[in-house]
């Protein structure tokens, strides 16, 4: 027997992208760039009367006249030629004839092959589907409630189809399901407000699902066909990630299996590009969907994700006003009290306005002040050491306390949720706050703990999904609702009000500022040390990488190499002239004069689009009211600010950038935003710090020292910077100086 250990984390690995078959009631050809056929599906010769003679290595144009007896000559290069111009998306389907019978071909591509998938243009479906679409997106959109949206969605998409049930099913943050919606027959069971594990659609499906908007698995009992083709023994297999025939993974057969399904259709559910749910379709005898009607129901599958994303930016964007109100309230109560505790915590606004909380504590100046439900005195002491002594980043938050710090057991009923902003690590110093246990009691599917059943079939180990889907109830304890993004971002803007109030009122007295003037003079011997003992050896290696490089002996490796130590001699010398510059805005005196940002704006935008081609940039300058500064280091800011939202936003199409002053009773404010590749919310606490380059920022040139360089001179004004972004989003960076 086999003793290989199987689960259901073998769907994780499972080669779902290229499984070497497709679902039969189609057939397949995979030609590469010159037109030649590289695959071929086992079943093609159930549709085809093909000549005795291997297909393999042949020209595509061998069988046109058998695929397409009535298209023009080269017809399949026509529609490859037009799709790679326009997308496949214009091409596709294809309206055939072959051997007397109506066909969809729908051309995708697959690295270098090209995917040639025909599929019968016939479908179960009685109905047009095309011309109900209109009517039924109607109707799904009649109620402005959330819920009332995905339940008509349901309802249409199950008169449209008429699959024996249809259900919309939201993926949680850890990967497993919820049925939130649900049209089904009489006769069925309602599986509403049920839930399943992550296992059940492991991540690289999910990720396929986005890829290919709909999924359909026409018959559940039906043999896969097998791929021939030279080249599936090599190390280069065929992903099939685009195709629409790809086979189904032999788990998620067995699991359908096992609920009694047959047929099975998904479209997918997408949010700000990251997949929302599926609406998934069972019917319990097998169906077939064309293509068409496929893409008709892609359709209202996109129109709904549109409407959710609406929906949830409108609710979202409702709470971020709250609690940015609530911040910029709590930051002018900073500043106009002599006491930074009182402001945040005796005022109408408090701490306990900037996120949905039930409790929250400033520990500040040796005082624990409370507000809201929180733990005693005593507990909270014992809590403020763990965090101490545990909590290293600038921002902390769990859902889950109790699981990390089980003296919180206790107090799970008020301070289930906790989020932690550090003032200041070595005086400890912090925000806390607290949310409550939220008992819920989940009703899975079957029981999640026992997710797959492993059978011994002719001496092998066989995974096999669970075979019970009755309902199992599990109580979760210990846990709040999560941290929201919106609480987050709340949370750290306030961190930056709070610090710039600190900074304000007590510079001279606090240990910030000593380590600070302790880092300032440490970078002034640097600067020192750059000037002197790094430029002159820097020179002198770039000196003789060019001297090397005008040797005519040297081997075209070699001269690569020179030319690498070139350009990297060239990137630190760059890193060592904003190092220098950053460290000269310390001992640099102020020339405040009146700047016009209008034509300071317009001349740099100008010339940065030509510095990073930038040609098809949408720029829009609102207004730009006068700034007192000085005006060499204000360009400064600008610069830097305006050349990373043109240099980040490069890969948008298209790309766009915008500048807004505005002014209010004590500040006047910039905004600088593009629609660029945005910064990760766990790295927005230290986006300003010297040599911090962001993740996703590893290959687009840079140093990490130009925001650091804004971050200085704003403050030499006596200003503050922060950002707000999100991943794939874009950023907006906000300067705000006194008036």
């Amino acid at each position: 027997m086999n003793n290989t250990f199987v689960d259901l984390n073998n769907c994780n690995i499972e080669p779902i992208r290229i499984p070497g078959q497709i679902q039969s009631h189609g057939f397949l050809i995979v030609i590469d760039q010159n037109q030649i056929i590289r695959f071929y599906s086992e079943n093609i010769h159930n549709y085809l009367k093909l000549p005795g003679v291997a297909l393999l290595g042949q020209p595509i144009s061998s069988i046109e006249p058998i695929i397409g007896k009535n298209e023009p000559p080269n017809f399949i290069n026509q529609l490859i030629v037009f799709g790679r111009i326009n997308g496949f998306d214009q091409t596709n389907p294809f309206q055939t004839d072959i051997q007397g019978q109506a066909f969809h071909l729908i051309v995708s591509q697959s690295e270098e092959y090209f995917l040639l998938e025909f599929e019968p243009s016939h479908s179960d479906l009685r109905l047009d589907i095309q011309k109900m679409v209109g009517r039924s997106i109607s109707e799904m959109l009649a109620d402005k409630n959330l819920q009332n949206l995905l339940n008509n969605t349901a309802q249409q998409i199950k008169s449209i189809i008429n699959y024996d049930r249809v259900m919309i099913y939201k993926f949680a943050e850890d990967g497993h399901g919820e049925v939130v919606a649900e049209a089904r027959n009489t006769d069925l069971a309602p599986w509403l407000g049920l839930h399943y594990p992550a296992s059940d659609i492991p991540q690289q499906a999910r990720e396929l699902y986005k890829v290919n908007l709909t999924r359909i698995i026409a018959d559940v009992h039906a043999e896969p066909s097998k791929i021939l083709g030279e080249e599936l023994d090599s190390e280069k297999s065929l992903d099939l990630s685009s195709s629409q025939l790809r086979a189904v993974s032999p788990i998620h057969i067995q699991y359908l299996k096992n609920m009694g399904v047959c047929s099975s259709f998904s479209i997918s559910l997408i949010y700000h590009k990251e997949l929302w749910g599926l609406i998934a379709c069972h019917n319990y005898s097998p169906r077939f969907i064309n293509y068409k009607s496929r893409e008709s129901a892609k359709l209202i599958g996109q129109i709904l994700s549109s409407a959710l994303e609406f929906r949830q930016d409108e609710e979202n964007q409702s709470t971020y006003e709250r609690y940015k109100a609530a911040v910029s309230e709590l930051s002018r109560n900073m500043l106009q009290s002599m006491s930074i505790e009182d402001a945040l915590t005796i005022s109408d606004i408090t701490l306990m306005d900037v996120a949905d909380v039930t409790g929250a504590v400033l520990v500040y100046e040796n005082n624990i002040t409370k507000l809201g439900v929180t733990p005693d005195t005593e507990r909270l002491s014992n809590l403020i050491s763990w965090i101490n002594e545990t909590v290293k980043e600038p921002i902390y938050y769990t859902q889950e306390l109790s699981k990390l710090y089980p003296e919180a057991t206790a107090y799970k009923q008020m301070a289930s949720g906790m989020f932690v902003y550090t003032i200041s690590k070595e005086l400890s110093e912090y925000v806390i706050w607290f949310k409550p246990e939220q008992l819920q009691t989940i009703q899975w599917a079957g029981n999640p703990e026992k997710p797959a059943e492993v059978d011994v079939r002719d001496g092998l180990l066989t995974i096999s999904p669970r075979k019970s889907f009755e309902n199992w109830a599990e109580t979760v304890v210990g846990t709040s609702t999560s941290w929201s993004n919106s609480e987050i971002k709340s949370i750290l803007r306030l961190k930056g009000e709070i610090t710039y109030a600190i900074n304000q009122k007590a510079s001279e007295i606090r240990m910030l500022n000593e380590k600070l003037k302790q880092a300032y003079e440490e970078l002034d011997t640097f600067s020192f040390t750059i000037s002197h003992d790094l430029k002159n050896p820097l020179t002198t290696i770039k000196s003789y990488s060019q001297i090397l490089m005008r040797d005519k002996s040297m081997s075209p490796e070699s001269l690569k190499i020179l030319d690498r130590i070139n350009a990297s001699s060239d990137k630190m010398d760059q890193m060592i002239r904003e190092v220098l510059e950053y460290s000269r805005i310390g001992k640099s005196a102020l020339t405040k004069v009146p700047i016009d940002i209008q034509t300071l704006v317009e001349e740099q935008v100008r010339d940065l689009s030509v510095a990073y081609e930038a040609c098809d940039l949408e720029t829009t300058i609102g207004e730009t009211p006068v700034l007192q500064g000085d005006p060499v280091m204000i360009s400064q800011v600008f610069s830097n600010l305006l050349s990373n939202a043109i240099k980040y936003s490069r890969r948008s199409n298209p790309a766009k950038i915008s500048i807004h002053g505005s002014i209010t009773d004590t500040e006047i404010v910039y905004s600088i935003t593009d629609n660029g590749i945005g910064i990760d919310i766990k790295q927005l606490p230290t986006v300003f710090e010297l040599f911090k380059r962001m993740d996703n920022a590893k290959d687009i040139e840079g140093t990490g020292v130009g925001l650091a360089i804004v971050k200085r001179i704003v403050e030499k004004h006596q200003g503050k910077v922060w950002v707000d972004s999100e991943l794939d989003r874009g950023s907006t960076f906000y300067l705000a100086f006194r008036r």
